[in-house]
């Protein structure tokens, strides 16, 4: 198939588009490289650089015929959408809006959507699964549920079917080291373990450590970048032979806490990681964990390299030699 991602050269797009390399696809990237990363483009595929809110650079794009999209083409920095929300609605709402025009307009019916865990909100129960309440607590995440909602219209209204996949905490690089370039300004712990680790920073901070967790310090879900990618290529499998659309969760279902991944981090990278414990941040639940039940029945997915001793190793391969 001849594939279209957005996004492809960034941390996330780039994994998925070396799973559907690895598949014999044909991968047309669009990418601004705002937040990409010039070596995670493979040469083999057709590059095009720019938004997807110039409509140009989506005709360009769906030149030749499109089976498929993956959407990743977003911003998500949740503080920053709550100072700058005009930036998300632009990129993140109104981009989406003519990706999918472009989509229809050229006979392409089928979008696989990086969609959050922010759609969500404070946890009212877990593991939280795709029947909790959605109520985002930042623009960003906001942003994402009301793609959620256009993409529901668009198949109710014009057949557009669509994978919307709510990721919790994704980490790790790929395991075999084909993947090079490192997330540019991540806002996540574990890129942030690493960066200290590696001499990026000079060190990280935990935010609050009398949480009513084992050890006081928050607890979340994490899933491998990897495993990800492979529950992407599931996705699109099941919405074109079904000829459905379909919203899962994808996590691990296992929950690690900020000290526990701080210790095993400076286990693997063999020397202290300087840190401090600071006060809470507004909004912190103490724990974060996801069902994946439904992406494991749906879509025959498991998570393979989300365990915390894979997900900081293959980080530490990259990061080890800055």
């Amino acid at each position: 198939m001849r594939i279209l991602v957005t996004g492809g050269s960034g941390y996330i797009g780039s994994h998925i588009v070396l799973e559907l390399m690895e598949l014999g696809h044909n991968i047309v990237v669009v990418d601004d490289m705002e937040k990409g990363n010039e070596v995670n483009l493979f040469p083999s595929n057709e590059f095009i650089q720019g938004k997807i809110q110039n409509p140009e650079i989506l005709k360009k794009a769906f030149e030749r015929p499109i089976d498929a999209v993956f959407h990743f083409a977003a911003w998500k920095a949740a503080g920053e959408s709550m100072t700058d929300p005009a930036k998300y609605a632009l990129n993140n709402l109104n981009g989406t809006l003519q990706l999918i025009s472009a989509m229809l307009e050229n006979g392409c019916k089928y979008i696989v959507f990086s969609s959050s865990a922010a759609v969500y909100g404070a946890p009212k129960y877990q593991p939280i699964d795709e029947n909790h309440p959605l109520s985002p607590e930042n623009y960003y995440g906001y942003t994402k549920l009301a793609i959620e909602e256009n993409l529901k219209w668009f198949d109710q209204l014009k057949g557009l079917k669509s994978a919307r996949l709510r990721y919790f905490n994704a980490a790790g690089y790929d395991p075999k080291g084909r993947i090079r370039g490192l997330e540019n300004s991540p806002a996540n712990l574990l890129p942030i373990i690493m960066e200290t680790a590696s001499g990026m920073r000079k060190s990280f901070e935990i935010y609050g450590e009398d949480y009513d967790t084992p050890d006081g310090t928050c607890i979340r879900d994490y899933i491998h970048v990897s495993d990800l990618a492979s529950a992407h290529v599931l996705a699109l499998k099941y919405i074109m032979e079904k000829d459905e659309s379909i919203t899962v969760n994808l996590g691990s279902e296992t929950g690690y806490s900020v000290k526990e991944m701080t210790d095993l981090a400076e286990k693997i990278v063999g020397k202290p990681i300087p840190h401090k414990v600071v006060n809470r941040r507004p909004g912190d639940p103490a724990k974060l964990v996801a069902s994946s039940t439904k992406a494991k029945s749906l879509l025959g997915w498991k998570a393979q390299y989300s365990d915390a001793n894979s997900l900081l190793s293959s980080m530490w391969e990259l990061y080890r030699k800055l």
